[in-house]
C-alpha cells in the first residue's frame, strides 16, 4: 500500500479530517486523533489502538505492525509500515483506530458506513 492509498483509505471514514499536531499531520474524527498519515521516515503511519488489539496485530504481523516508544506506548499507539500491509489489513486497523476515539454518538451514526467499509463497500 502507498502512504497516498492508505491517506484516502482513513479520509474515507465518516467525519474523518486532517489535522496539525505538534509538528506534523495526524487525522481526526470530530477532533480526536486516531491515526497519522505514513508521512514519518520510512513510510510509516501510527495508529490509535487499545493494549490488547496492538498486542494482537504486533503478534500476528510483526512486519506491518509494531509499538510505538516513548509515552504513546502505554496508550496504544502503534506504528503501521504501510508498504508492507495490504489495503484490507490496513483498512482494519484504521477502523478499529477510528472505533476507538470516535464519540458513541458518532460511532452509533456511522456504524453502517464503518461496517459497510469493512466488506469493500463504500463508507
Amino acid at each position: 500500500m502507498t502512504p497516498e492509498a492508505f491517506l484516502e483509505l482513513a479520509l474515507s471514514l465518516p467525519e474523518t479530517a486532517l489535522g496539525r499536531h505538534q509538528s506534523g499531520l495526524d487525522l481526526r474524527v470530530v477532533g480526536k486523533i486516531f491515526a497519522s498519515p505514513a508521512d514519518r521516515p520510512g513510510g510509516t503511519a501510527v495508529v490509535k489502538l487499545t493494549l490488547e488489539q496492538r498486542e494482537i496485530l504486533c503478534a500476528a504481523e510483526p512486519n506491518v505492525f509494531r509499538p510505538v516508544e516513548g509515552m504513546g506506548a502505554s496508550r496504544g499507539w502503534t506504528r503501521v509500515f504501510v508498504a508492507n500491509a495490504d489495503e484490507a489489513t490496513a483498512g482494519s486497523a484504521l477502523r478499529m483506530a477510528w472505533r476507538n476515539v470516535a464519540p458513541p454518538k458518532v460511532r452509533k451514526a456511522h456504524a453502517a458506513a464503518v461496517e459497510a467499509s469493512s466488506d469493500g463497500r463504500a463508507a
